[in-house]
């Protein structure tokens, strides 16, 4: 059983669709996420009959589960998809990067979506090395997209995030944080209001080759015959598509929300991350408390996630290791190897989106549209992202736990030795 969030406890949750589950679609989506409500509304908006099935309940995984922070751009920066793609393929992916953040901020206003938007992003430097990367990378951006960032230094950084445990950073206005499950909320009202059909439970036992689904419900096995079918269950989608298992990885993230905090430790409220591989970030809510995600974990969930957590929370602020705890809770994300997502048309009518790699707050709503678009007719921001490699984890799904612990490890020892 999923552990409580404070995210839900701010916005009534999504209620799925009322009686049978349809069993003819233009558009059948796997998964109830942002990703799959998302293109549920931009495909009803469409004109498409969309069915969409989630195993749990709706928003109830990641995407309601997450950090909340809306991060421009892709996982992968600039200079790294121009090395690897040339200028113009790098370029495409900034713009859609653009219109990634660009949707949202829209969406929260045509939906109504009480998400307590707050800008402003910080990425906290915890090596020289890295904060001389950081600021290189912020001249490049300034230079060639126009994208203007503020470098700081370690005491300003210290003024700006409430502690000095790191060596610098860079402000980025483009940036900032919501509450992901208000918004995932919002898709779905939206959605249905549109005409799309939500369900849940309805776990989805099989895709067959001609992207017919057989799906489990409280009512029995029910059969879902469609023209096109898209796989948006991310990390906890296992078993349906054996390329795509062999592609993403579920790693599981874990957060604790103090208490309202007294006094703002972040004075100016943007959200923080910093540039360990396993990952810290942070950020204070509109209630003042402190969402801090520390440790990553492959499948085994800690059965006291506070526990697990506060270790983290002590290493970037002190002052607050014995401050009340809200609610703990874990979220499995999906990556891939090259941290990129796998955004595309697998076969004729059987379309993925997916690994988001600790981005998909953004992304992940921009895919869904995207995916409903190309099924219209609009195929230019898929197949933008086809381009992509995505490569399979060495040793194949059945070695993936193993390979992935040995990795975080070494990760973590990495850290800090910095």
């Amino acid at each position: 059983m999923e552990q409580p969030t404070v995210y839900a406890a701010d916005v009534a949750a999504p209620l799925p669709s009322a009686g049978p589950l349809p069993t003819r679609a233009d558009l059948a989506i796997v998964g109830g996420g942002l990703t799959g409500l998302s293109a549920a509304l931009h495909g009803a908006r469409r004109g498409l009959r969309v069915v969409l099935c989630e195993a749990g309940e709706l928003a109830n995984g990641a995407s309601g589960r997450n950090g909340g922070q809306l991060h421009p751009g892709q996982r992968r920066d600039q200079i790294y998809l121009k090395e690897t793609l040339g200028a113009d393929a790098a370029a495409a992916l900034w713009a859609l990067g653009e219109e990634a953040v660009a949707l949202i901020h829209r969406l929260r206003t045509e939906l109504n979506a009480d998400c307590h938007w707050h800008p402003g992003l910080i990425e906290a430097c915890h090596t020289e090395a890295h904060f001389d990367d950081a600021r290189e990378y912020a001249d490049y951006l300034d230079y060639t997209h126009d994208a203007p960032s503020q470098v700081l230094d370690k005491a300003a950084l210290a003024q700006a995030i409430g502690t000095n445990r790191y060596v610098g950073g860079v402000r980025d206005p483009a940036g900032g944080h919501l509450n992901p499950f208000a918004l995932a909320a919002a898709l779905s009202l939206h959605a249905h209001l549109s005409g799309a059909h939500l369900h849940a439970p309805a776990r989805v036992t099989s895709v067959g080759e001609d992207n017919t689904l057989k799906v489990a419900t409280d009512e029995g096995e029910r059969v879902v015959r469609t023209d096109a079918v898209l796989l948006a269950g991310n990390g906890y989608m296992r078993g349906l598509d054996p390329w795509l298992d062999a592609r993403i990885l579920p790693l599981v993230n874990h957060i604790i929300a103090t208490a309202p905090l007294p006094e703002p430790v972040i004075p100016g409220g943007e959200a923080v991350s910093d540039t360990r591989a396993v990952i810290r970030y942070f950020r204070q809510d509109h209630l003042g408390r402190m969402i801090f995600g520390g440790g990553e974990s492959f499948g085994r969930r800690p059965r006291d996630v506070a526990a697990f957590v506060r270790p983290y929370l002590r290493e970037v602020y002190p002052q607050l290791a014995d401050s009340p705890v809200d609610a703990a809770w874990s979220g499995t994300l999906g990556i891939t190897a090259e941290r990129l997502p796998i955004i595309r048309e697998l076969r004729p009518g059987r379309y993925v989106a997916a690994g988001f790699s600790g981005q998909g707050v953004g992304l992940s709503v921009f895919a869904g549209k995207l995916i409903a678009d190309a099924i219209a007719g609009d195929r230019s921001g898929v197949e933008t992202f086809a381009q992509l490699k995505a490569r399979p984890f060495p040793g194949g799904p059945r070695l993936q736990g193993t390979i992935a612990r040995i990795a975080m490890a070494w990760f973590a020892v990495r850290d800090r030795l910095g």
